[in-house]
This record gives C-alpha cells, structure tokens and sequence, in this order.
C-alpha cells in the first residue's frame, strides 16, 4: 500500500443539484484526507488539456460543453492507494451499471451528468493534480485520526 494524491472533481450537475457535500462526506468518511479544495470555472483551454485524451473522440464537444457549463469542485484527495479508493467509492463511469452504494449508482443520471470525475491512474492523477492546483494550494498534514484506521 503507499500514499498517493489524486483528483476529484464534482462536476456542474454536482454543483447544481447541491450534492457536493454528500460527496466530500463520502470522502471524509472512508478516512481520506483532502489536500486542495476550490471552486473552478472551466474554460475551454483547461476542458481541452483535462480531457486531452477524449479530443479527437465523437463525445468530445458534449464533454466540454458539459464541464464549462458551470463551476466545479476540484479536490485533491489523499491516502492510502487514494487512486484506486476514489474509483470505487465513485462507481463506474455510467451510473446505470454503478452500484448502489456508490457516489454514482446513488446519485448519477446518466453517462455525462454523473457527478464526478477521479483521475484513472497515479500517472493521471499526478498530471491532473497540477492542473487544477498549484503546489501552494496543496497542503501537507498529518490526520489526527490516522493511529485508529
């Protein structure tokens, strides 16, 4: 097991629907840490370099139209195996095969409106942590609660 940083991002139908807290609560709850909260406006530079792997895709223009349309929640997220943690507590990507239980299968509409984004790997989660959050937006600190987990 090791420690790893990842990103979180509750997206606009999040943010609009007031969900946002039930989500960190998810979070928190598990026993990870967050280490970077903000309100971001996604622009269309910012879509394009987040989801640069998706450019060329079909589905691409709905993305972007989707995470500029309203702020997001960006969050860094730590603890133990944090990239892998994160994806299950969020579900997989399409809230109709989600499970109950998950950020997703509990809340999520449908393909694109599904409430949140978690990096899919270390490598991704190193990349998309610094382009959401400068490195004087990411704080290091012990959780007192870490000698009971």
């Amino acid at each position: 097991m090791s420690n790893q940083r990842t990103l979180v991002l509750c997206k606009p139908d999040a943010v609009q629907r007031g969900a946002v807290g039930r989500i960190i609560d998810r979070f928190e709850r598990k026993g990870l840490k967050i280490a970077g909260l903000k309100m971001v406006a996604v622009d269309e530079d910012l879509a394009s370099r987040h989801y640069a792997e998706h450019l060329e895709k079909p589905f691409y223009p709905e993305l972007r139209d989707f995470i500029t349309s309203s702020p997001v929640i960006a969050m860094a997220i730590e603890g133990e195996n944090a990239v892998e943690v994160v994806r299950n507590l969020m579900g997989v990507t399409n809230p109709q095969n989600a499970a109950s239980g998950t950020i997703r299968g509990d809340f999520g509409l449908n393909l694109t409106k599904n409430l949140v984004h978690g990096s899919d790997s270390l490598a991704s989660a190193e990349r998309e942590v610094a382009l959401f959050f400068k490195p004087d937006e990411l704080f290091d600190y012990e959780l007192t609660i870490r000698e009971w987990m």
